[in-house]
């Protein structure tokens, strides 16, 4: 159980031990954080980085950026307190993603969408991952 005083949980509650879900949702925050920051700082050099090639106003790339901001804020929230409940959410937010940027590229052709699926695609693969490794060793180990 967390020990944060603001938050307390009763001492019985059992959560799940999902250390290496957890860990991966570290990557999530640090891209949102990093993104988020880019865009609504330096948003034309943020494209750049990106490697796009469209066009795209600022007040569009500043609005992208502080809610990518936003989503850092909640998903490290998600992360500090424990809310296991919602970390296979974060996958199925991510899911979606790769699904609108699959299909932006396809219409746009914008390789800075094929950047956003890798980055998006890879923290994915490490969430998805830590489930699959942090259920098995709950099904290997009984709880006490």
């Amino acid at each position: 159980a967390p020990s944060n005083p603001s938050c307390p949980v009763p001492s019985n509650t059992k959560e799940p031990n999902l250390r290496k879900t957890r860990l991966s949702l570290f990557y999530l925050a640090t891209y949102l954080y990093l993104g988020g920051a880019a865009f609504v700082a330096f948003p034309k050099l943020a494209l750049v980085l990106f490697l796009s090639n469209g066009d795209y106003s600022d007040l569009m790339l500043r609005m992208a950026g502080t809610l990518l901001l936003g989503l850092a804020i909640i998903v490290t929230q998600i992360i500090r307190y424990r809310v296991t409940v919602l970390y296979p959410t974060t996958l199925v937010v991510r899911a979606l993603f790769l699904f609108a940027f699959a299909n932006f590229y396809l219409i746009h052709g914008d390789p800075m969408l094929l950047v956003l699926i890798g980055i998006v695609g890879l923290g994915a693969i490490l969430t998805s991952s830590g489930l699959v490794l942090d259920y098995r060793e709950k099904m290997r180990w009984p709880s006490s």
